[in-house]
Parts: C-alpha cells; structure tokens; sequence
C-alpha cells in the first residue's frame, strides 16, 4: 500500500491510504493537465469547423470506416479516455441533442475558455475568479445575442431554406445544387410536421424519418409525404399496390398464442388430431376474416403473423407487413391518422387510416414499402440516396443537422448572421463591458471576448486567409459599427455576411452556455485521484478469470 501526505488542512495534517497503483494529481498540475486535455481534444476537431473545413477519417477495432466533419460524430467515434476529454465530449452530445448542429463550434469554443485561463493561472489570477468572470461573461453575451438577432416566420421559405443550406454547408454533400435541393426538402419536411400550440410553433423532429440507401445520385434523395417502410409483403399473392389504402395498425400476434401456463393435449386418434388442426385454421381464418371485415386493405402488425393467416390475408388481397418497429408504428399513425390496435376483436373501420398509395419497391435489391400521398401527414421520410455507403451516411449526417436547425428557427423565430460576425460583435460588447467591471474579473471576461474571435480566426485559416490580419480587419470593421461583417470563405475575404451566411439564434446561445459551464467546471477541479481498477482472477482461480478449480 501507498501512503500520500494531503494537504495541510486546519491545523494538522490529513492522510489517506489508497490501493497501490492509484494516482493522483494535486493542485496546479491537475488543473494544466485538465485543460491540456480539453485543449487537446478541441484541437482535434477545430480544422472540421465551417464550409471548408477538412474531414477525418475515423477507423474502428473492427476496421470500419467512417468520413465525416461532423463534430458530435467525430468525438462520439474516437476513444478517450481521460475524463477531461470525456467532459468535451458531453458538450458535444448536449449539443447535438438540444440543437442538433453546432456541436464543433461549442467544443472549439470551450478549448479556447481553457487555453485563455491556463494564461489567466499562470498570470497567478485564482481560478475561482476566473470562473466567476466567464459566468457573467457568459450572461451578458447571452443577452447580446437576444438583442442582435433578427425574427423570422415560418412562412419566410427562402431563409429557412438558407440557414438549412448553411447547416450543410460544412458537410460533404456534394456541390451547392445538392445543397440547394436538400433544403428545400427538409424546410418542407419540418414544415409538414410542425405543430401550432399557444400561439407557438412546436417540432418533434423524430417525426420526420431518414431512411437511406446506397445507389443513385444525392439529387435523387426525395420527400415522401408518409412512411418508407424497410419491410416486404410477407406472402408472394398478396398485392404489391394499393391505391386509395385503408390500413390498419395492429399491435398482437396474429397467430395461435401459447398458453401462459403448462398445457398438455392427449390426442389418441388421428380424427382427433385432424379436428385439433382444423380448429387452429379455423382460428387463424376468424382473425383474418376480422381485419377483412374492418375494411382495411393494408395491414401493418407489430408482432409476427402465422404462415396460415398469411396465406388468408392474401386470399382476401390485403397487403400485409409483419414485425415492423414501435417507432415506425407511431410514425404511421401519426401519418395516416390511424389508431394502433392491441386486439383484432376492438379493430374497427374508424381506427383505420389512409394514403393515397402503398406500395412495394425494389431499391438497391430490397424490397421496402412505400406509404405515400397522405392528406396532411404529420409524420414524413427524407429518402436518401448516394453513390456510396460513406456517401449516404455523410448526407444523413448533414440532413440530421440541417432538421435540427431549421426546427430551431421555426421554434424559437429567431436567427443571426453567420460567418464569424455574430461572434466578432459579440466579443466587441464584451470588451465594452469589461472595461467597465472592475478588479481582476475584468481579466477574464476579456479573455472570454478572445476566446469567441477563435471561430472567425478559424473560418480565416480555413480557406487561406492570414487569421492575424483577418482579426484585425474584423476588429476595425465591428469598432465602426458593422455588425455583419464576418468572413467569406468561398471568397477568402471580409464582407457584410448578412444576406449570406444565416444561422439559428438557438444554436450560438447553446454553444455559449455549454462551453461556459464545461470550462468553469473543469478550471474547478484541483485533484485528481485515480483509482486502479481490479485485475480479473487468474486462469484456474475460479469466478469469471478462468475455469473453476479441478475443472
């Protein structure tokens, strides 16, 4: 066992025993290590940020590959380790969820808060004063933000349609006409499923589903005004299409259930073996005849269907799919306004929904079912398609992005002007500010003023600019008042942003508040302990290590 001496603490000294092998990690050193480490993890992902931002090609034990720029994606696929790291990458995941895009730009930015008060520390500024001048740096650019964004309805198609275009601007979605048409896709498909309570519009992007398939162009990716169901219909004589559907939704087995306690049937003749058969088709053909006479002619059940009903089903020509996920279940219903029933017996016409069109269709060899022209659907597919796997996967990625944005804006009707403007302006009322705060907290809210140009300076490098002179370009610009200014990267140049690059207010407040609290939560922490995880048993010593004993 190791003994280490903690600090002094009152008037006499404290001591611990820990495992041997254990670390720890005290005071100044804990801190440099933990914002080493977040540093360190928002470097690795900083080159991704903005429009031509680089990609990275992630590669599993398993040999998978994944390419991608998209934040959240890259810090959930590569393994870290140190808890450090593992905070950055919960500000991303937060991100990701309440937002659905800006997840680089929270984590660059909380590298930028740790880099600024590691200067801050060894400046021998304490890191409580720190934390207390980001907190209320944080604030007040909260509520800066509030007061520079700009309103938006939801009937403004062409803006929508820009920030969902700058959404996947930095994805890998080919050139600007892919873009375009995207967008115009997913600002319909939000639209579809938005829903007015109070006076306010609400989104629930679960509803809108992202089912892909490898083959064809990005361009032939389409909105289908219903459900793309991955399933095929299970009996060869049933119909491939219907028109004018009526279907019905079914959450049961349809097919002889077991008993919930132990049976046994002694049959002693084959009469009575034939009579047994008999009744169990006779069943089989009660419940088929049920779903018949609700008059649905399209069955979608939850649970599994015998090889008999089936071939009943098929008889009566109602096109059937078996086995078909909860969560496609509930996007049917919401679709077709059809009620999920749990018995055949409480199946009646009024539960039943409709679509102008079911249909069975080979895509790339499988076969998938298409549930399509529903009147006023309120659940919708984007189905993507691309040249490859990587392809497909990459535009899903930007597609989940660009939903997240869009139903952003639509929520909260608000949004900002992009480029690195929005940040520049910010972090000029920030010095503003500092300037009137006194004491050392002034020092770092100044630093928090720096850390937000780390967006701008990067959008420069990435497309070539010097970021010194772009800074201060910006700096001169936002001084004498203009807002907007921010960097364009297809022109490698500084320009009034305004009518070019705009993003949701909700994503740069999400971005600010997360990176705060993670930075302030990190710069808190002074000792680290370690703990040595316990080795398995060896081989022959029983439990889980190795066979037991005399085995």
């Amino acid at each position: 066992m190791e003994v280490f001496k903690l600090q002094p603490q009152m008037r006499g000294q404290s001591e611990t025993v820990l495992p041997e092998g254990s670390k720890r990690v005290l005071g100044r050193d804990a801190q440099t290590l933990n914002i080493a480490v977040g540093y360190a993890i928002a470097q690795a992902i900083k080159s991704t940020l903005g429009p031509k931002g680089m990609d990275k090609m992630l590669v599993n034990e398993l040999g998978d590959i994944i390419i991608t720029n998209d934040g959240a994606t890259i810090l959930k696929e590569i393994n870290v380790e140190h808890p450090a790291a593992k905070m950055l990458v919960e500000v991303a995941k937060t991100q990701d969820e309440e937002v659905g895009d800006g997840t680089t730009t929270a984590v660059v930015l909380a590298g930028e808060l740790l880099k600024n008060a590691s200067n801050l520390i060894e400046k021998n500024i304490h890191p409580s004063i720190i934390i207390r001048g980001y907190n209320d740096a944080a604030v007040h650019t909260i509520e800066e933000l509030e007061k520079l964004s700009n309103k938006i309805s939801i009937e403004d198609n062409a803006k929508l349609q820009q920030i969902a275009s700058v959404s996947m601007g930095s994805k890998n979605v080919g050139e600007s006409r892919s873009k375009d048409a995207l967008a115009k896709l997913i600002v319909a498909a939000v639209k579809e499923v938005a829903d007015k309570k109070d006076g306010k519009y609400v989104v629930d992007k679960d509803y809108v589903k992202i089912e892909k398939k490898q083959g064809g162009d990005v361009l032939d990716t389409t909105l289908i005004k219903g459900v793309l169901v991955d399933k095929e219909v299970v009996h060869p004589g049933m119909p491939k299409s219907v028109h004018n559907a009526k279907i019905a939704l079914v959450d049961t087995a349809i097919e002889i259930e077991k008993t919930e306690t132990d049976a046994r049937i002694n049959i002693s003749s084959p009469e009575q073996m034939q009579a047994f058969l008999e009744q169990e088709e006779k069943m089989l053909k009660e419940m088929a005849n049920k779903i018949a006479a609700s008059g649905a002619n399209v069955l979608f059940c939850q649970k599994g269907i015998d090889d008999v009903a089936q071939h009943f089903l098929a008889k009566r020509g109602i096109l059937t799919a078996r086995r078909v996920k909860k969560s496609d279940m509930e996007k049917l219903a919401r679709a077709t306004g059809a009620k999920v029933t749990t018995t055949l017996d409480d199946l009646k016409a009024e539960d039943l929904g409709s679509a102008g069109l079911v249909e069975e269709r080979k895509i790339a060899g499988d076969n998938m079912i298409f549930v399509e022209r529903c009147k006023e659907p309120k659940a919708v597919t984007i189905f993507v398609r691309g040249g490859t796997e990587h392809v497909v996967d990459e535009v899903e990625r930007a597609i989940a992005d660009a939903i997240g944005a869009v139903k952003s804006v639509i929520e909260d009707g608000e949004y900002v002007v992009g480029g690195g403007s929005i940040e520049m302006e910010l972090a000029t009322t920030l010095r503003k500010y500092a300037n009137k705060i006194g004491g050392r907290e002034q020092m770092a809210i100044q630093a928090f003023a720096d850390a937000l140009e780390v967006i701008p300076r990067t959008l420069s490098e990435s497309c070539g600019m010097d970021p010194i002179d772009t800074l201060v370009s910006l700096r001169a610009k936002h001084e004498k008042g203009g807002k907007y200014y921010g960097v364009n990267v297809f022109d490698a140049k500084v320009e009034d942003m305004h009518s070019k690059v705009v993003e949701p207010t909700r994503v740069k407040k999400q971005a600010v508040q997360s990176a705060s609290e993670v930075s302030s939560m990190i710069l808190r922490i002074d000792d680290i302990i370690a703990a040595k995880s316990k080795p398995m048993p060896p081989a022959g010593a029983g439990g889980m290590g190795g066979m037991p004993p005399g085995y």
